[in-house]
C-alpha cells in the first residue's frame, strides 16, 4: 500500500490541533528522518520526546522545537538495549504520566557492500534495526498495551542482500502484532533523508496520518512512502 497525500501542519500549534494533548517518543530523534518527523509532530501540537546516543545535538534539536513553539525534551538511551529502552520509557511516564505513541528509526544503513559486510557490522544493522523493533514492541505490550508504534523501517532505495532480512524481519512483527492486540504500523520511505524538510515532508505526513485517534483502528499496515527525488548539485558555473 502507497500513501501519497501530504497535509500541511501550521508552524504553531492551534488548541484544536491534531496531535494536542499526546505525548510522542522519536527514537534517532537528532538526525534524518528524525528531525523531520518531530518537527511535525511539535507542530501537530504533540509533546514530543526526542530520543537519541547524543545529549548534545538531542538538546540543539528540543531547543528549536521549543523556539518554534513546539514541546519538546531530550532523553539519552541506546534502544538497541532493551534496559536503555525501558529507562526511557519509564521516565516518560514520570515526567509526563503518558506516552501515546512511539516513532522508531528502524532505518540504519550499511555502509559495506554485502559480500565485505563483517560480522560485527551485520550485528549492529541487526540491533539498531531488528533487535530494538521487537524489544520495544515487547516491553509496550507488557507495560503500555494502548500506545501505538510506528516503524520507520530500512528504505526502499537500499541496495544488498543483508538489508532483506531486516525488512523482513520487521515486517513479520508488524503484520502479526494483532496477535497480542499491539497497534504497530511500518512506513518504508523511498529512499534515504535528504536532510531537508521539504523534500522528506511525505513521510511527516504519513506518521502524522497513523498517529491520527481517528485512524486509532489501523494496524498490522506496511505502507511504502514515495518521496520527490533529491536534485543533484550541479557543479558551480554550469
Amino acid at each position: 500500500m502507497t500513501l501519497f497525500s501530504t497535509p500541511t501542519v501550521s508552524r504553531a500549534a492551534a488548541p484544536d490541533a491534531l496531535l494536542a494533548g499526546q505525548v510522542i517518543a522519536v527514537t534517532g530523534a537528532d538526525q534524518g528522518y528524525g528531525r523531520v518527523v518531530s518537527a511535525a509532530l511539535a507542530r501537530a501540537g504533540a509533546s514530543v520526546v526526542l530520543i537519541g546516543n547524543n545529549s548534545e545535538t538531542l538538546a540543539v534539536a528540543a531547543s528549536q522545537l521549543e523556539h518554534a513553539g513546539g514541546h519538546a525534551i531530550p532523553i539519552k538511551a541506546d534502544v538497541g538495549v532493551p534496559l536503555d529502552w525501558l529507562s526511557a520509557q519509564t521516565r516518560i511516564l514520570d515526567i509526563y504520566g503518558a506516552l501515546h505513541g512511539i516513532v522508531h528509526l528502524a532505518d540504519k544503513r550499511a555502509h559495506t557492500e554485502f559480500t565485505m559486510l563483517s560480522e560485527s557490522e551485520w550485528m549492529d544493522l541487526f540491533n539498531c534495526n531488528v533487535k530494538s523493533s521487537v524489544a520495544i514492541a515487547q516491553i509496550l505490550r507488557r507495560r503500555l498495551p494502548e500506545t501505538w508504534l510506528t516503524i520507520i523501517g530500512p528504505h526502499l532505495d537500499e541496495r544488498g542482500l543483508q538489508v532483506h532480512p531486516q525488512r523482513g524481519a520487521i515486517r513479520g512483527l508488524v503484520e502479526q502484532a494483532h496477535a497480542e492486540d499491539l497497534r504497530l504500523n511500518l512506513l518504508l520511505p523511498a529512499r534515504a533523508s535528504s536532510g531537508e524538510e521539504p523534500l522528506d515532508r511525505p513521510l511527516a505526513a504519513a506518521v502524522l496520518a497513523l498517529a491520527s485517534p481517528a485512524l486509532g483502528h489501523l494496524r498490522g499496515n506496511v505502507l511504502e512512502v514515495p518521496l520527490p527525488e533529491v536534485p543533484r548539485v550541479r557543479p558551480e558555473g554550469r
